[in-house]
């Protein structure tokens, strides 16, 4: 990780914001999610849209791009099939086929440190927007 973090960088809102939005959302009720994205020039990692906060896969869908990497932060509130609330808190590595090799190995490089700054219990790797439709059952839902 040490070559990673000399690499990219995370400005001191960045790194307050995803603490707060991780200690934020692990009793919320709604998904909410963040998305990320490195800056090409300064390899800051960095939140997509400052204020957007998506509260369903849709809005997510919509929003990420046709041709770029991001990295998606999400708390996603369900029911365990033993009747349990479970909030968990998982990255979206979001990876479309149609992306160059440049970016691939731009966020490649990346996705351990986002890991681990941000804290998650999970990584799910995805190709399209479609693919968010499949995300309750692979956190586990009823």
């Amino acid at each position: 990780m040490a070559s990673e973090a000399r690499l990219y960088t995370f400005s001191q809102e960045t790194k307050d914001h995803l603490r707060k939005f991780r200690l934020g959302t692990s009793r919320s009720n709604d998904p909410q999610a963040v998305i990320y994205l490195i800056d090409k020039t300064t390899k800051e990692i960095k939140q997509d849209d400052d204020k957007v906060v998506y509260k369903t896969l849709e809005e997510i869908g919509d929003d990420l791009p046709d041709h770029s990497p991001r990295f998606v932060l999400l708390s996603y509130p369900l029911t365990l099939p033993s009747g349990r609330l479970s909030v968990p808190y998982v990255m979206l590595y979001y990876m479309p086929s149609t992306c160059n090799s440049a970016m691939r190995m731009l966020y490649a490089g990346a996705k351990e440190l986002m890991r681990n700054t941000s804290e998650v219990t999970k990584i799910i790797d995805i190709e399209s927007p479609e693919e968010l439709e499949e995300i309750p059952g692979k956190l586990g839902a009823a």
